[in-house]
């Protein structure tokens, strides 16, 4: 049944990987009628257990021995933009945010996109971190210990709390018209954004999300995000970085008030001009 429905329109080069748990009777047999057919199917030896062995082996491996540089600044300051650009410059970053299909935030699930797996998550970090010139640094964001529901891998966590931070100093004028930019898409759900904000009445009262939910429901997002930057981000902000960044007061400040993309190019370009 599989190879007449599942497997039938696979070409002649194809190349499977088959496991089970523990790499046992069942992988074997698959393996041995998609040869029959003529693939080149392989079986993953010690099957999927052996596998998330070596995930975790690799991230307590490598995570201690990583430069890392660890971007911060309020909410706005197109943090993760500046990591794109960082990469696209040929340096070395790890998207956290990127991997979690999330951007961290209450607001910050995806529009039609699902969150991995946590195995998932962590199988795509130690991918990348095998790829990495440990001689080099990593650059990264500054995320709390979740990103949406799934968790940094503790090892992650603690030597990410370590490392020297550089912050990106924006200001709020430069992070509102960011913010509209990137999260416009919030505006064509108007209702699932209003349900949203219901989730911080007890932090706001009544009255203040009240007013953003009437905001979300007319698509008025100039003032939703100002209110929401201004009185639920930023006065949470410094508290934060300082009691969980080590290096938070030795921080290297970049100051802008530009966060247009060729604004965040130069961000990036001075980022790097830090290790000179």
């Amino acid at each position: 049944r599989h190879l007449r429905e599942t497997f039938a329109d696979k070409p002649a080069n194809w190349k499977p990987l088959v496991y089970c748990w523990r790499g046992g009777l069942r992988s074997g047999s698959m393996v041995t009628w998609l040869r029959l057919v003529g693939w080149d199917a392989q079986q993953l030896a010690g099957g999927y257990k052996s596998f998330r062995g070596h995930v975790i082996e690799q991230l307590e491996t490598l995570v201690p021995q990583l430069q890392m540089r660890v971007l911060c600044g309020a909410t706005g300051s197109a943090k993760t933009r500046v990591l794109h650009a960082l990469a696209e410059s040929g340096e070395q970053v790890l998207d956290l945010e990127g991997f979690a299909s999330h951007k961290g935030s209450l607001l910050g699930n995806l529009p039609g996109i699902e969150q991995p797996s946590q195995k998932r998550f962590e199988t795509l970090i130690a991918e990348k971190l095998e790829q990495f010139d440990l001689s080099r640094p990593v650059y990264l964001e500054g995320e709390s210990a979740k990103i949406g529901r799934v968790g940094l891998p503790l090892v992650l966590v603690s030597h990410l709390h370590k490392a020297p931070v550089i912050e990106v100093r924006a200001t709020e004028s430069a992070r509102l018209s960011f913010l509209l930019r990137d999260y416009a898409y919030l505006g064509d759900e108007p209702d699932a954004l209003a349900d949203k904000l219901g989730w911080l009445k007890e932090l706001h009262g009544n009255v203040v999300i009240n007013r953003w939910q009437e905001w979300a429901r007319t698509k008025e997002l100039s003032p939703l995000f100002e209110e929401l930057m201004l009185r639920h981000y930023d006065p949470h902000y410094e508290r934060s970085q300082s009691n969980h960044f080590d290096q938070w007061p030795v921080r290297k400040v970049l100051e802008t008030d530009d966060l247009s993309d060729a604004a965040i190019q130069q961000l990036a370009q001075q980022v790097v001009a830090l290790e000179s």
